[in-house]
């Protein structure tokens, strides 16, 4: 095969597919006496597995995949897709715990915060508890998407069930794609129990987003399957 014959599978242009092979996503090409590139049915098999991995798990996760497999690194490639299930497990799990808390949330405003039931948390103890950093959250703080309390004594902030809520919506929200400025209106609704019906609409798209990752999880399992068959790449010594 030509790298023509490879990239019009996929509307790509010839010069991605060499692309492609340089960085080490496809293996390398044979030569003809005049230089040119020669592909087989393995490299297209490669070349579908990368694009399905894209699809699945964004660029840089596939593209660790498949340098690591042309490395000789099965586990370290297998561990890039453990991970990207691992978050998606856990997206599904924050999406049920959402959508738990709006069906429960209060009628009233000031029924939320010091007097919610829950405990205390410092900047640091939140940030450990949703994976992120201390940084992720003062930037959330400054975007009107937190608004924690201060010790007296100390000055530090103080997060207290009503804030635990509100980043466990902006964390989801934000690994949807929503801009901060986005997310802060949602909280601030839900803040103020002024209406759900704007955050049901977003939880239903990230239901929607996680299901079509799902299923192009799937795919791609399937093509990246069928490429270390072809290969024998999966086998173990």
């Amino acid at each position: 095969m030509r790298p023509a014959d490879l990239a019009r599978e996929h509307g790509l242009s010839t010069q991605a597919v060499r692309n492609y092979e340089r960085d080490g996503f496809l293996p390398p090409a044979e030569r003809t006496p005049s230089g040119y590139r020669v592909y087989t049915e393995v490299h297209a098999a490669a070349l579908r597995a990368y694009l399905a991995l894209v699809a699945a798990h964004g660029y840089p996760s596939a593209g660790l995949v498949m340098t690591a497999l042309h490395g000789g690194a099965l586990d370290d490639a297998l561990l890039v897709i453990d991970r990207g299930h691992d978050q998606v497990l856990r997206d599904r799990a924050t999406l049920d715990a959402v959508r738990d808390a709006i069906a429960d949330l209060p009628p009233a405003p000031d029924a939320v915060g010091d007097a919610a039931p829950g405990g205390r948390w410092t900047i640091g103890e939140l940030a450990r508890r949703l994976r992120v950093t201390p940084a992720t959250l003062r930037t959330w703080e400054s975007a009107g998407i937190l608004a924690p309390a201060r010790d007296p004594a100390t000055g530090y902030r103080v997060f207290r069930a009503g804030d635990l809520r509100d980043a466990e919506l902006a964390h989801l929200l934000r690994r949807g794609g929503y801009p901060l400025e986005r997310i802060a209106n949602v909280v601030e609704q839900v803040r103020t129990a002024g209406g759900t019906e704007p955050l049901s609409r977003a939880l239903e798209d990230w239901r929607r987003r996680l299901t079509a990752r799902g299923v192009a999880m799937l795919d791609a399992a399937a093509l990246l399957s069928a490429y270390l068959r072809l290969t024998g790449l999966g086998r173990r010594p």
